[in-house]
């Protein structure tokens, strides 16, 4: 067997650790995930009732799709929210995606977690007209046709008329919610142009 002298040992050593510290900053770099944040601003009615109400969405590429962090602050305490993709963030709307719900906690906190797609991709589209299930007395028995719209804005809707009136918020209801009596919506992207909504500006 031929012996390696020990001054070779000590060399090759170093010089095995310098190629890892070559390598992994590369690997890293390369799995590191793009992200982009954005604030929430309190809806025109929600400005009045809810002065304090705050919401920040961090969009994280997750693999094939990403994920949609979204926190909210300053709403009244142990209510449920519901969360939407939205074609346009004020009345009339457009089209819309239900998400998922948050719930606040004892100081009016919440955390909501979606994984989808939202980014520069995420549209709605209908080629043709087909029947659709009806569940409530307001769904539709078939869609309307139409080519793809994309859908950049986000918004939050109390999910009942009765906690927003508990709220001051008055008991208006609208159908952004599972069986589409919801309340006010709290909080909108409103402060990105109607057709310039956030979700756009990322292209992970």
């Amino acid at each position: 067997m031929k012996r390696i002298r020990s001054g070779t040992r000590r060399l090759a050593l170093p010089l095995a650790l310098a190629g890892l510290v070559l390598v992994v900053p590369a690997a890293q770099a390369a799995t590191r995930p793009a992200t982009f944040s954005f604030d929430l601003v309190p809806s025109g009615t929600a400005a009045a009732c809810l002065p304090h109400a705050r919401g920040e969405v961090r969009l994280t590429s997750h693999g094939s799709n990403q994920q949609m962090d979204v926190r909210v602050s300053g709403l009244p305490v142990n209510n449920t929210f519901t969360v939407f993709v939205i074609q346009v963030p004020h009345g009339p709307f457009g089209l819309a995606w239900y998400q998922g719900d948050i719930v606040t906690d004892q100081e009016g906190n919440g955390h909501g977690r979606f994984v989808g797609i939202f980014s520069d991709e995420t549209f709605i589209v209908a080629p043709g007209v087909a029947a659709a299930p009806v569940l409530h007395p307001s769904d539709a028995a078939t869609n309307p046709q139409t080519p793809p719209v994309h859908l950049f804005h986000v918004g939050i809707w109390f999910d009942s008329t009765a906690e927003g009136a508990a709220a001051g918020c008055g008991a208006g209801q609208t159908p952004f919610n599972g069986d589409h009596t919801a309340g006010i919506q709290v909080l909108n992207t409103t402060n990105f142009p109607d057709g310039d909504g956030p979700l756009g500006r990322f292209a992970p």
